[in-house]
């Protein structure tokens, strides 16, 4: 491949490698003097090489020890089983993910009363500066940040109930809370995109400077017709599976 760049050919290498376990996790990738003997390159070419494959999540490197193969625990998120009717003190989808992969799953939120953006009113169907609650989250597995979330709902169906602030009622999930103010939700649409990440996302989920890359899910949940919440989703893109079931007609 005479016009691939010398450095992503390398890379290449080993990430076929890597892929295909004979690089495992925990194990030494070749250092920049053996990439340099091997290709034929200079060693700024091998440490370029090296850093596509820090970028991307699969390498790490140890102070005074070399670089490694990083043991990358994925979550997986199967979206056919989140929208469960829960009851009061059940836990979240998201703890059921964490659960399942044997880690511990907790968030950090911040709720506020904003005003509609014209991407949102379209998103919910409603009218651009109607009043939303906005809630902001950082999902930690282990207590390491893995997602980030931001939901917004219209304060026309939940302000003055018992489920206007998201986090503060018995209620888990936003299913399980507009069921408790007889809102029955029975749909929801995902769109999911990738993307590069941004500085506040690199910054708030710990992620490589060079080359991070996320996974972005649009979601809406409806009742009918009726919109009842949206948000933007943000996972890392090499610590998540996303899994979908469909019924087929």
């Amino acid at each position: 491949m005479p016009d691939v760049p010398a450095y992503l050919r390398i890379a290449g290498d080993l990430r076929a490698r890597i892929v295909a376990g004979d690089l495992a996790p925990g194990s030494k990738i070749p250092t920049e003097t053996a990439l340099m003997a091997v290709y034929g390159v200079s060693r700024t070419v091998a440490k370029y090489a090296i850093n596509v494959l820090k970028g991307e999540g699969l390498v790490e490197g140890r102070r005074g020890s070399g670089v490694y193969v990083r043991e990358i625990r994925r979550l997986v998120r199967e979206s056919h089983a989140r929208n469960m009717r829960t009851q009061p003190g059940s836990t979240s989808p998201f703890q059921r993910d964490a659960a399942l992969m044997g880690q511990q799953g907790g968030w950090e939120h911040e709720s506020a009363h904003e005003v509609a953006s014209l991407e949102v009113a379209q998103r919910l169907g409603i009218d651009v500066g109607a009043p939303v609650m906005v809630t902001r989250y950082r999902f930690l597995a282990d207590g390491e940040p893995i997602q980030l979330s931001t939901s917004y709902e219209p304060l026309a169906l939940t302000g003055g109930t018992p489920v206007e602030w998201p986090e503060d009622g018995a209620a888990v999930g936003v299913v399980a809370r507009f069921d408790r103010i007889g809102i029955r939700i029975d749909g929801c649409t995902e769109r999911v995109t990738a993307r590069s990440a941004r500085p506040e996302e690199i910054e708030a989920l710990g992620l490589s400077l060079r080359g991070a890359y996320v996974l972005v899910v649009r979601r809406t949940y409806y009742a009918g017709e009726l919109a009842v919440e949206t948000a933007d989703i943000v996972f890392p893109g090499d610590r998540y599976d996303l899994v979908y079931r469909f019924p087929v007609d």
